[in-house]
């Protein structure tokens, strides 16, 4: 196995970590403060969640032989920043994400959970995904009227470098975000000397509390969004570079992560999609069989950032929030796209996908219970009476 490691393959592996954390980062800091996370809550969660995925990646790559990386639930730390603070604060939301990840451990071993999940039609999960991201991708243009001077440059940074490659435009515009901070912020007096930039990793245990609205706010539509548009194209993306693999098991280690990580605040962990791409790629290694390495290096670049967690935290605490709701939406704009034209391409199903997304997308809570659950409900009581009108019709 030691053989199969290359200069090619580390690169790769950070690379692709790189890509991954600084992308997407932003968006699992502000969703877990959104909830009710206090800043050392929220850093232990970012903490967890990069371990847990980290090491998931590392042994499910040397258990396979194959490139598994291993992610983040982007959509899901969105649906998060969208679903604000629920009743009884962060322990019922740690409780939801323990819920989360004993559905995606069940969804590996058991079978008729995954083909439920695979039921829900793909463009209320879509129209779902859409409505849940929309919050998030105005926060650019929020940012710009916030303070031209400060939105500006990381949006025109994004629109620049995208234009030349769309996988570093992030990155790139997390670059302007941290110039701008350091450059173009005035903090408090006393602000930086009183920061807290200790090496230690951030580690705060959360007692899980179980609710049915946690359960039915949170922890359904997190599992659904995790496994619709995370684990499913994340085994599709392994197939197309000829990785064929069960993907139960897969599922199933990323459920485990996910429980390992949720009591101290991480969220999901899941099959990747973009980097899972970077990985099993010709750039990675010329040799298929021995890209697996490029999923490992990319899994301990993963942890190194996760024990790092602290520190980042502590400087972006520093800018206005707005600044790093614009980097978490600029980060969301191709998922958002991407969902909403899959929400609205099919004619058949367009109304439903249209109630779903607007239902979702208001933020309306009922009974405790956030906009994400109730738009899903919504449109498959307007999907099931299409179809039953189609085939009366019919």
């Amino acid at each position: 196995m030691l053989r199969d490691m290359s200069a090619q393959t580390f690169f790769m592996g950070f690379l692709a970590a790189f890509v991954g954390t600084a992308s997407a980062f932003a968006v699992v800091l502000q969703g877990l403060a959104a909830v009710g996370a206090t800043p050392f809550e929220a850093a232990s969660g970012l903490m967890a969640v990069s371990v847990a995925m980290g090491l998931c990646s590392i042994i499910l790559s040397l258990k396979t032989r194959m490139p598994i990386s291993i992610a983040w639930s982007t959509p899901g730390a969105a649906l998060l920043a969208t679903s604000g603070t629920i009743e009884g604060g962060f322990p019922v939301a740690v409780g939801a994400f323990v819920i989360c990840g004993i559905l995606i451990f069940i969804c590996g071993i058991w079978k008729p959970l995954g083909k439920v999940v695979a039921a829900i039609p793909g463009p209320l999960a879509n129209a779902m995904l859409a409505g849940v991201l929309l919050g998030l991708c105005l926060a650019p243009i929020k940012a710009i009227a916030f303070n031209p001077l400060l939105g500006l440059p990381i949006f025109i940074t994004w629109l620049v470098v995208g234009r030349f490659n769309r996988i570093l435009a992030v990155p790139a515009a997390l670059g302007a975000f941290v110039l701008v901070l350091v450059f173009g912020v005035t903090f408090p007096e006393g602000a930086v000397t009183n920061l807290n930039l200790s090496l230690a990793p951030p580690v705060e245990f959360v007692m899980p509390e179980f609710t049915l609205a946690g359960l039915m706010g949170i922890g359904l539509p997190l599992f659904i969004v995790t496994m619709a548009s995370q684990n499913i194209p994340g085994t599709a993306v392994l197939r197309a570079h000829d990785y064929n693999t069960p993907p139960g098991p897969l599922f199933a280690a990323t459920g485990i992560f996910s429980l390992l990580s949720a009591p101290f605040g991480g969220h999901a962990v899941n099959l990747a999609a973009i980097t899972a791409a970077m990985c099993a790629g010709e750039d990675a290694h010329p040799d298929p069989k021995k890209r697996y390495w490029a999923a490992i290096f990319a899994g301990m670049f993963y942890v190194l950032f996760g024990l790092l967690a602290g520190v980042i935290t502590a400087l972006v605490s520093l800018a206005p929030s707005i600044l790093i709701e614009a980097v978490a939406g600029l980060a969301l704009i191709g998922a958002f796209s991407g969902s909403a034209l899959a929400a609205f391409r099919d004619d058949n199903n367009r109304e439903a996908a249209a109630v779903t997304f607007l239902v979702t997308a208001s933020g309306l809570t009922f009974y405790g219970i956030s906009g994400a659950f109730w738009g899903l409900l919504a449109g498959v009581l307007i999907y099931t009476l299409t179809h039953l009108k189609q085939r009366k019709a019919g």
